[in-house]
């Protein structure tokens, strides 16, 4: 393993917020013992911390000392490193001692938001779901703009069971992130949960619309799999049940049969091929009733 190809990767992984934390590991102990990470300049302390969490993530908490005793040596005052230091003393201490040591973090500096997600992110991980839920929407009434925090409030009322909660934090994420597909797929699943089918169809068709390089001779492939099969179960429900009350008032298509015929195709193209042959078995006895 060369340091160049080591130092690439691990670049790469910055670039697309990959956190693959064995490679990750492997890989930047092979720059940190060459001791490259001095001459990387400002993209040395970027790998510092890298590897880092990589080392808690696969319990090398040695190697973790040490890239943050560095990064601590040259950035004493850092919120950076005070929460990095934080995620290395959740491996080890009890909640009582990480909660408090967030506590004093933040009683310092009210306004860290990465310490109190974390925080919150204990709060949660100990069972205290109500008191996370609770916290959680006090730092988003302040910090409204963070996707990931309505994300996981969504999640969180999803665990309890609270749906509707659960589409109301979705709704801010899809306001701020009108174009990911992703955020959409996941109301449109929360949406078919909860019940609201009529909902969870629109919501599964928006997806498949954001998909716009998609074609009849295209075989679906990731996101668009997962869209059509939720259109599909959606679409099959409507056809052969009484229509449904929609919490929402939403209306169902018209023209829900040609969707429901449509959805069919694209599930079963998209299970194509030799080696869908096993796949396209099952969908066709599912569609089937069989």
């Amino acid at each position: 393993m060369s340091l160049q190809s080591s130092l690439q990767k691990l670049a790469s992984f910055r670039q697309n917020n990959t956190r693959d934390s064995q490679e990750t590991f492997e890989k930047g102990l092979v720059v940190l013992k060459a001791g490259a990470s001095t001459r990387l300049g400002d993209e040395g302390w970027a790998f510092l911390e890298q590897l880092a969490l990589a080392a808690i993530d696969v319990g090398r908490l040695d190697i973790a000392d040490q890239c943050i005793k560095q990064l601590g040596d040259k950035f004493p005052a850092s919120p950076r490193v005070d929460v990095l230091t934080g995620i290395r003393i959740e491996a080890t201490e009890p909640p009582s001692t990480v909660l408090s040591y967030y506590d004093e973090l933040l009683k310092a500096n009210p306004a860290n938001a990465a310490v109190w997600k974390r925080r919150i992110s204990v709060v949660r991980r100990v069972g205290k779901i109500d008191k996370a839920v609770e916290e959680l929407n006090e730092y988003l009434d302040t910090f409204y703009t963070d996707v990931e925090g309505w994300l996981e409030l969504a999640d969180m009322y999803s665990s309890c069971n609270q749906y509707n909660s659960a589409l109301q934090a979705l709704s801010h994420a899809l306001l701020l992130t009108p174009q990911n597909p992703f955020t959409f797929l996941q109301f449109a699943e929360t949406a078919y949960t909860s019940g609201d089918i009529p909902l969870a169809l629109k919501m599964f068709l928006v997806v498949i619309d954001m998909n716009d390089g998609e074609d009849e001779d295209t075989i679906p492939l990731g996101i668009s799999v997962r869209a059509w099969w939720g259109t599909k179960l959606c679409s099959r429900y409507l056809v052969s049940a009484s229509l449904p009350q929609s919490h929402s008032n939403t209306a169902v298509p018209k023209n829900i049969k040609r969707i429901d015929e449509l959805a069919t195709e694209r599930v079963l193209t998209a299970y194509s091929g030799e080696q869908g042959i096993r796949a396209r078995s099952v969908v066709s006895n599912w569609m089937s009733g069989r």
